[in-house]
């Protein structure tokens, strides 16, 4: 079971997602045909990535044996920093519509706030070591991807990475509203101020890394203690809980993981509820811009 939230626009997203950001390859087509199979529907994916032709292929493969129809999927694409211009953000969409096999995207954000010199090659810095930006207006942008949800290219538009200012520019030239801003998400990051103003927007929010690298202890609550205990206690694994914390803050959750286990492990999470004293105990977690695990700041 995957619960779904209601956009504002009156589309449904699977509350639960599955992240696709560095997989590689044939490894990244068997495990998103894998993914399918364990019951993930709603699939997180980007140009950055350089995978969607596997990506494609996998979906491809998925719905021509039958284990779901194209309507069962709910899949997200992000355009990237380099094809901020207008000129270039419905080619680099339509790019991604081709790669990923689809006719249409159920939603596609603007990755990131800033514009980088334009081109299809994403070096993000340049001979100088510097980020090569340019003066494209992510307002402008936002006009292109109206356009494609009216040429039925995408049904549902938002942003990624961006800031309660940032929203607010969004919002002041907008035809069609955001449905969604998809940020760094996890107890030492837990974006409760912005998470709020986009609640009184009608903008649902989506995190990543609301697990952290379950690898190592630096600058993930994956690992600690009092995450540890809260699992014990509800028999419950750290990532469970986890992800039960966004999933009752009404935050969609973005997980990636390679194992099998863990893909079926991180669905079961519709069982059991975290109670208020857990849930204030997580919050105080809390470290603000200190507990990002990317430099850019998304906070209001």
């Amino acid at each position: 079971m995957n619960k779904k939230i209601r956009f504002n626009n009156g589309e449904e997203c699977p509350i639960l997602g599955f992240g696709t950001a560095r997989l590689d390859g044939d490894q990244c087509y068997e495990i998103v045909k894998s993914a399918i199979d364990a019951g993930y529907r709603h699939f997180d994916c980007a140009h950055l990535y350089r995978n969607e032709p596997e990506i494609g292929r996998a979906f491809f493969d998925k719905i021509n044996d039958g284990t779901v129809e194209r309507e069962d999927l709910f899949v997200a694409g992000k355009l990237w920093n380099s094809f901020h211009r207008i000129d270039m953000a419905m080619l680099a969409l339509e790019r991604s519509l081709e790669d990923l096999g689809l006719d249409y995207l159920d939603l596609y954000l603007i990755h990131w706030p800033m514009a980088f010199k334009d081109g299809w090659e994403m070096n993000l810095k340049d001979a100088n070591g510097r980020v090569p930006y340019s003066d494209a207006d992510f307002t402008d942008t936002w006009r292109v991807l109206e356009t494609a949800v009216e040429k039925g290219l995408v049904r549902s538009i938002g942003v990624s990475n961006f800031n309660r200012a940032q929203i607010e520019d969004i919002l002041r030239i907008a035809r069609i509203k955001p449905v969604v801003n998809q940020v760094e998400c996890h107890p030492y990051l837990n974006q409760s101020k912005l998470l709020d103003y986009c609640r009184s927007q009608d903008i649902a929010l989506s995190g990543y890394r609301v697990i952290g690298l379950r690898g190592g202890p630096t600058k993930s609550a994956y690992h600690d203690l009092l995450i540890a205990g809260i699992a014990a206690k509800h028999d419950k694994t750290p990532a469970q809980v986890l992800i039960r914390y966004q999933v009752q803050r009404g935050v969609i959750a973005i997980t990636k993981t390679t194992s099998r286990k863990n893909m079926l492990s991180n669905l079961n999470v519709f069982d059991f509820e975290l109670g208020p004293d857990d849930v204030e105990s997580i919050n105080k977690l809390d470290r603000g811009r200190a507990g990002r695990n990317y430099p850019f700041h998304s906070d209001c």
